[in-house]
């Protein structure tokens, strides 16, 4: 298939086979990665390939003991990287000026857009992937398991492996309430309404299948899904303390120098 039609039969896969990735297919998606865009042609990030059965299950409790985790046989870790240009800054007796949270947020853009590239190659490959929010959640904990050094900060990560199931395909929000042209367009409140019409309904009947989510959501008094992603899913408190921990391993890793 095309690369569009790849892109539209996307599904996150949780369930894999036991079957292991050849090294050379695992090679070829990588350096197919290496070929994307990044500021400055700096490539400021690093990718870290977890096959070890035993790393896998110690990372399980970052990633909030979600199974693909060691089901996968591969677990792939996306870092912001400025470690490594820094130590070449010193050895070329050049200014180091990438300490700041500015330079994270550059890392950080560089580490997702390869992450996306090699999903889409591994997808084309017969592989599937499930992108992983808890890596950036806990990157602190992620980070000291697998050892990264100062200005190395986990920001996102997939598990990958063989699909052992064929999910149905999620919904998207209609591309009217997500592509604005020539500038922002302010939309009205029904219009917004309408935007989610399909996610209430679908989002509300995925979740009502999980146990955990369905009690939670009555014993909250939860009547709709926009009230269980903020009142059972993502909570402010979770949240806040989600942006604390980020901020201050930040500064741990040497991200947050701003003096003027």
């Amino acid at each position: 298939m095309n690369v569009i039609e790849q892109i539209h039969k996307h599904r996150s896969i949780r369930k894999y086979k036991s079957e292991p990735i050849p090294e050379d297919l695992l090679e070829e998606i990588l350096e197919a990665g290496i070929r994307t865009s990044s500021s400055g042609n700096m490539q400021t990030y690093s990718i870290i390939v977890t096959r070890d059965p035993d790393l896998r299950e110690q990372l399980m409790e970052p990633h909030l003991q979600q199974t693909m985790v060691v089901d996968a046989p591969v677990l792939l870790t996306f870092c912001a990287d400025f470690h490594r240009m820094r130590r070449w800054l010193a050895l070329s007796s050049a200014p180091d000026n990438f300490d700041n949270y500015f330079s994270f947020m550059v890392a950080a853009v560089d580490a997702i857009l390869v992450s996306q590239t090699i999903a889409l190659a591994a997808e084309s490959k017969g592989l599937g992937i499930c992108f992983l929010g808890s890596t950036l959640a806990n990157a602190d904990q992620i980070g000291e398991i697998l050892d990264l050094p100062k200005n190395v900060v986990p920001v996102a990560g997939f598990s990958l492996g063989y699909p052992a199931e064929n999910p149905e395909l999620r919904d998207r929000l209609p591309a009217s309430g997500l592509i604005h042209k020539e500038k922002y367009q302010s939309i009205s409140d029904e219009e917004i309404l309408n935007i989610y019409k399909e996610r209430e309904e679908k989002g509300w009947q995925r979740y009502m299948q999980s146990k955990w989510l369905k009690e939670s959501s009555q014993k909250s008094g939860v009547e709709n899904l926009a009230q269980l992603y903020t009142t059972v899913k993502y909570t402010k408190p979770s949240h806040q303390e989600y942006s604390s921990k980020l901020l201050d391993y930040l500064s741990q890793q040497d991200f947050m120098n701003n003096t003027l």
